[in-house]
């Protein structure tokens, strides 16, 4: 099912209060989803940006030419389509104004829960003279990229974010200002003796991996496997000084085969699909784990206390518990 945000943010086009763009124009779509139709005279090239493997992958089942990162180039306008990630809304828009030719026009569109009226009130406070529509239960907003963007960039930009003073990571990126509580207890019970090889799904910025390498320095290999693309780039960045052998794989964990056999698979998996919980995700990683782990290899997740993960490992592993909790967490351990 696609978001109303996704037909909202076309609405401005399709109800004639803005031009269509022109064949011949390129169009940046910053965030792209699936689930739209274009307007009747929207002729121009679309370049759809995705970086989340799983909505990438449906771009692609519906014909839509996608990339995971921004292509270099110089764009007539921009869509940039709103997610549940503030600073990841407002680097959207600072790389539309950075990419989009001057007097283009940038049309954002969000619902309420991503955040789109702050962006409004922001854009006003910084002199922005701002077009809006509300349609689809959510909000429209539309302006020209000015002549000099440079101050609207700086107010816009995210820059990364130094963690522990060793890695860097950006906003829209799970934890991205700090290690989280989860991933915290289950770096301190990885195993220090591990010498095969092993798979970090859900990898994020690769905080679990960099551990798994310091605290087991005999491992053979480390595969992270993650859907944000982003995310996994700065993994790599991150583990660039590793001593151990990595490799970096954009994979949807819950929906996509994995065919390396591994000695021991560590995760702290998602359990949202958008603004709702969905502990089905953190399920089908489990699922995919008693699928690659060889004979004997072991499996550790953290997890939400209350996300029931039990029966699932009960009926997938020969041998299954619980290594500690605390108020908020658990850490399980399973054998297969």
């Amino acid at each position: 099912m696609s978001r109303d945000a996704v037909k909202t943010l076309f609405h401005p086009y399709a109800s004639g209060v803005l031009d269509a763009p022109k064949a011949g124009e390129k169009v940046l779509f910053l965030g792209a989803e699936p689930g739209y139709a274009l307007p009747d005279g929207f002729e121009a090239e679309l370049v759809a940006v995705q970086g989340f493997r799983p909505l990438f992958l449906r771009l692609q089942a519906a014909h839509v030419a996608a990339e995971p990162q921004l292509p270099e180039d110089t764009y007539a306008h921009a869509l940039v389509l709103c997610g549940k990630h503030k600073g990841e809304n407002e680097a959207r828009i600072a790389s539309a104004l950075m990419h989009v030719a001057p007097g283009g026009m940038i049309v954002i569109a969000g619902s309420k829960e991503d955040g789109v009226q702050p962006l409004r009130k922001k854009l006003e406070k910084l002199g922005v003279e701002a077009g809006s529509m509300p349609k689809y239960h959510g909000l429209a907003i539309w302006f020209q990229r000015p002549v000099a963007p440079e101050a609207l960039v700086a107010a816009f930009a995210a820059p990364p974010v130094r963690v522990e003073g060793r890695f860097s990571a950006a906003p829209g990126m799970f934890s991205h200002d700090r290690v989280d509580a989860g991933s915290l207890l289950l770096a301190d019970r990885l195993p220090t003796d591990f010498n095969g090889n092993a798979a970090d799904f859900g990898a994020g910025w690769g905080y679990l991996s960099a551990m798994l390498a310091e605290r087991s320095p005999m491992v053979n290999r480390i595969d992270l496997y993650e859907a944000d693309f982003d995310s996994l780039e700065q993994a790599r960045a991150n583990l660039a000084g590793s001593r151990v052998d990595t490799r970096f794989f954009w994979h949807d964990v819950a929906a996509e085969t994995i065919k390396d056999r591994y000695e021991l698979v560590i995760m702290n998996p998602p359990f949202h699909e958008g603004h709702a919980a969905e502990p089905g995700l953190g399920q089908a990683f489990i699922r995919q784990a008693a699928t690659v782990l060889k004979g004997g290899g072991r499996l550790l997740l953290v997890a939400n206390r209350g996300l029931p993960y039990e029966p699932v490992l009960a009926g997938l592993f020969r041998e299954s518990g619980e290594v500690c909790r605390n108020a908020r967490y658990k850490v399980l351990w399973a054998k297969k």
